[in-house]
């Protein structure tokens, strides 16, 4: 005994070790913890941005958990080898589990347990015994009958002293278990197969690379291009109108691989149609179908969620682009300059420009949306009236449908828009997005929104310049061109002074005219130096904080404030005088337009460019967004998918039960001892126990 078992443990000898590798790959506890782990990387696959840039992980999070994130392909997780290798594990772990259970459940299945001795039914909870009048033989004969007549199958057995009924039902249970075992086999099975491992493979057995490099796809070479009989790939299309395309791109974590079709793709027209608010309702694509092999062309519509399938491939309405839409800029100085140009170019290009920037600026066209719908519903009042708490509507307000009639929304059309970058010598670049018409938000005037971001991972900062009323910016830029002349800020001061103070009290408008020339040349930044703000209400803030006791500051920037708008109007009225315009009457316009100058004064400090680019004209050019799918395990997950439900089902809502009644000679006929068994303890099993104690021994409780 010893000598084996030291045989057996040599190193050597490798079957204990190799049976024990199995036994542990094979066993739950081991698949448990590889769908454990695929939960928690598929949750940080839905929590975190997938195949974002390098600089947007950065840029959140910082730069060594964007490293960390990169290291362990965390920006990529359903395509990282990890998760990949995971994978095959559970294919493998499921299989072999397969493979162990089925041949006992099979035999398990096919067994009547008839053979089970008499007195081993006294051990089982449910149990009965009653005296029947027929021989064991009849008796026996009977209740099989009735058994099979309920579903059962049954089995009968002629011992030495008696008949044994031995019967099953619910085998479906345990056919449950291979079905789901099964369907997660076939599941992983046709994830990898849709996934990028056939593509990854090929790239590897092929001498495939990937691409990182810019420039025309028709010139990008062959080491990085798959054949069009790859047999699965999942890729995106870009076609402009009036153009063709066969080449898809695949994206992968560290550049794209190019997939040859089978067809090429021809935009006709890409159509979308809105609701009456202005809101999108369909996109569709009416396309032509070049065949590369009989040369046949198919004219098809591809829609959302209706897509075109042609020699094997699905067509997908994934999104809409620009494509290629020229469109002519104004460049407009925010100093109030006037020294303004024209650009023309084309989205997804680019100007270098020489006028009006102190440093080599390159502009670079990056998006034109011909429609902007924006809610534009008025903000309600803070704060809450305890006297008109509605509860019901508070409720109605939060729950229900994702339909909200409660909530008014004012959705409106706002007109077209231009995103743009400035990028400079160093590379550095800024975004910027301008609507082409003033909005009107409810302040009294029309605003022009002048957006801008320093990353794609920030949102848009807007300028609200005021619209004079002609609606342009012109009213804008002329009373920031009369801030900075220092002529102009002093003949204002004096025209309010004057106006302002009593011509009897000299003294009173010499004071008043100096305190306004301070406030003034504060808030135009004729002061702004080291340490102090370029101007605007920040750098009259900030002279209060420094020469203002705390106490009296609230009071004296009132007066301040009151003291600065008026001379800014006097300064809008010499602009108007000098540009020949007829001054600007003393309304509620007036008013409106005066306190957003103010405030588009004060901001403009702020704005990172010297001028901004205002939309002129456009001739828009749209293009469509193709997903191209050959996708051969979507079957087998489908059929997964159903053999899951079947055997999910079959193991929560089919029991197993086991019956015997053992029927031996009696005084007057036959003495039967009924048992019977199932794989769940439920208040069911008692009622069918009691069911069959009456049915077939005819015996009440």
């Amino acid at each position: 005994m010893t000598t084996a078992t030291t045989a057996g443990l040599r190193p050597g000898n490798t079957t204990p070790l190799l049976r024990g590798l199995v036994e542990l790959v094979s066993s739950m506890r081991f698949a448990i913890a590889l769908l454990t782990v695929i939960c928690i990387a598929s949750v940080i696959g839905t929590v975190l941005k997938q195949h974002e840039p390098f600089t947007n992980y950065v840029n959140q999070f910082g730069p060594f958990w964007a490293e960390l994130f990169m290291a362990i392909r965390l920006h990529t997780v359903y395509s990282a080898w990890w998760f990949l290798l995971i994978l095959a594990f559970l294919v493998v772990s499921t299989s072999l589990c397969i493979a162990r259970n089925t041949p006992k459940i099979l035999a398990d299945l096919k067994a009547y347990k008839e053979n089970i001795r008499e007195q081993s039914l006294q051990a089982f909870h449910h149990r009965a015994e009653a005296a029947l009048p027929a021989a064991p033989e009849a008796e026996a004969q009977r209740i099989g009958r009735t058994l099979a007549g309920s579903g059962w199958k049954v089995r009968l057995q002629q011992r030495e002293g008696g008949w044994m009924v031995a019967a099953k039902a619910g085998g479906v249970n345990k056919l449950g278990y291979l079905s789901a075992h099964s369907a997660i086999v076939l599941v992983c099975l046709g994830g990898l197969l849709d996934g990028d491992l056939i593509v990854r493979a090929q790239m590897w057995l092929g001498g495939k690379s990937t691409y990182a490099g810019g420039g025309m796809i028709s010139d990008v070479p062959a080491q990085h291009r798959l054949a069009a009989s790859n047999p699965t790939f999942r890729g995106n299309l870009l076609v402009a109108e009036g153009t063709q395309s066969s080449t898809a791109i695949l994206n992968q974590s560290d550049g794209i691989v190019l997939q040859e079709l089978p067809f090429a793709i021809e935009l006709k027209k890409f159509v979308v149609e809105h609701y009456s608010t202005g809101m999108p309702k369909l996109f569709a694509s009416d396309i032509v179908i070049h065949d590369h092999q009989t040369g046949e062309k198919i004219p098809a519509r591809v829609e959302v969620n209706h897509p075109v399938r042609h020699r094997g491939i699905e067509i997908y309405q994934s999104s809409f682009d620009d494509g290629g839409s020229s469109v002519k800029l104004k460049a407009v100085p925010l100093d109030g300059s006037g020294r303004g140009f024209e650009v023309e170019g084309v989205i997804g290009g680019s100007t270098a420009l020489t006028r009006g920037t102190a440093e080599q600026m390159t502009l670079e066209y990056t998006g034109l949306r011909v429609m902007n719908v924006e809610n534009l519903a008025g903000a309600s009042a803070s704060g809450a009236d305890p006297r008109k708490v509605d509860l019901r509507a508070s409720l109605d307000a939060r729950l229900g449908a994702a339909n909200k009639t409660v909530s008014k929304k004012n959705l409106r059309n706002v007109g077209p828009s231009i995103t743009y970058k400035l990028r400079d010598a160093a590379g550095q670049a800024r975004e910027f997005h301008n609507y082409m018409l003033p909005v009107e938000l409810g302040e009294g005037v029309p605003l022009f929104l002048l957006g801008m971001r320093d990353t794609p991972a920030e949102n848009f900062r807007y300028l609200r310049v005021p619209a004079d009323e002609g609606g342009s910016l012109d009213g804008f830029l002329r009373l920031r061109a009369a801030l900075a002349d220092p002529a102009l800020r002093e003949q204002a001061v004096r025209s309010y002074a004057r106006q302002a103070t009593d011509p009897a009290r000299p003294e009173l408008a010499q004071q008043l005219a100096a305190s306004t020339s301070r406030a003034l040349g504060l808030f135009a930044g004729a002061e702004a130096g080291p340490g102090r703000a370029a101007g605007g209400l920040q750098a009259v803030s900030d002279f209060l904080e420094a020469n203002v006791p705390e106490g009296e500051r609230a009071r004296a920037g009132e007066v301040l404030v009151r003291i600065l708008n008026g001379a800014l109007f006097e300064l809008v009225q010499l602009s108007r005088e000098k540009a020949g315009l007829q001054p600007m009457p003393r309304d509620d316009r007036a008013q409106a337009f005066m306190s957003l100058a103010v405030l588009a004064l004060s901001d403009v400090h702020a704005y990172p460019a010297p001028m901004a680019f205002t939309l002129q004209d456009f001739k828009q050019v749209q293009a469509s967004v193709f997903q191209v799918t050959r996708s051969p395990g979507r079957v087998i997950v489908y059929i997964g998918c159903a053999l899951l439900i079947l055997g999910i089902f079959a193991m929560l809502y089919v029991r197993e039960r086991r019956l015997w009644v053992w029927l031996s000679p009696g005084a007057q006929g036959s003495q039967a001892r009924m048992a019977l068994s199932s794989n769940r303890k439920l208040l069911d099993v008692d009622r069918e126990f009691l069911r069959l104690r009456e049915r077939l021994l005819g015996d009440k409780p």
